[in-house]
């Protein structure tokens, strides 16, 4: 079975072009490949810590603006 990534890629997707960037822009500011940051916002790959904090720096947001909601539980 697939394993989510950890970042949510709709949302990476969406900082990324609020910022004016492209994949190879940003790529290459948080100093990943293009190849790896397609992945990224494709769901296919997974960020590391040290990326997701190089994504969220470039980015100018914190690392956690870059996951998904947490499902929240509703009480029993």
């Amino acid at each position: 079975m697939k394993s989510l990534p950890n970042q949510d890629p709709v949302i990476v997707r969406r900082k990324r072009i609020e910022a004016g960037l492209t994949q190879g822009g940003l790529a290459a500011a948080a100093e990943i490949s293009q190849a790896y940051m397609s992945m990224l916002e494709n769901g296919s790959a997974s960020a590391s810590a040290p990326v997701l904090k190089r994504l969220a720096s470039v980015l100018s947001c914190e690392i956690a603006d870059l996951m998904a909601p947490q499902p929240t539980r509703s009480a029993v």
